[in-house]
């Protein structure tokens, strides 16, 4: 049985990863936020130039959600790598920053 998967030991597991190829001196913040967009910019390439219907229907097809599901992967393996780096928590980051939403944009 596998253990259960979490954000620390996804970013220990990357950050043992990159040491195992010598690949600390890469993952500069700024190295990291461009790896970053350019990910980003790979799963938008995806998503294009369908339709909205097409785009809520892009998982349907295997080959598709293989590449969306690798893009996927890669902007929070990035993500997560520049939290590391910088030392932010990326879950009491988003907490925070919903919390700061809820008050900037109260429910009716």
């Amino acid at each position: 049985m596998t253990e259960p998967l979490d954000v620390a030991k996804l970013q220990r597991r990357l950050a043992e990863f990159a040491a195992a190829r010598d690949w600390q001196p890469y993952h500069t913040p700024k190295n990291l936020v461009a790896a970053l967009s350019v990910e980003a910019s790979e799963l938008v390439e995806i998503f294009q130039w369908l339709t909205p219907e097409e785009s809520a229907r892009v998982m349907d097809d295997p080959g598709t959600a293989h590449r969306v599901t690798d893009e996927i992967a890669d902007v929070l393996a990035y993500l997560l790598q520049l939290c590391e780096v910088l030392g932010v928590d990326p879950l009491a980051a988003l907490d925070a920053k919903i919390d700061r939403n809820e008050r900037r944009f109260p429910a009716p």
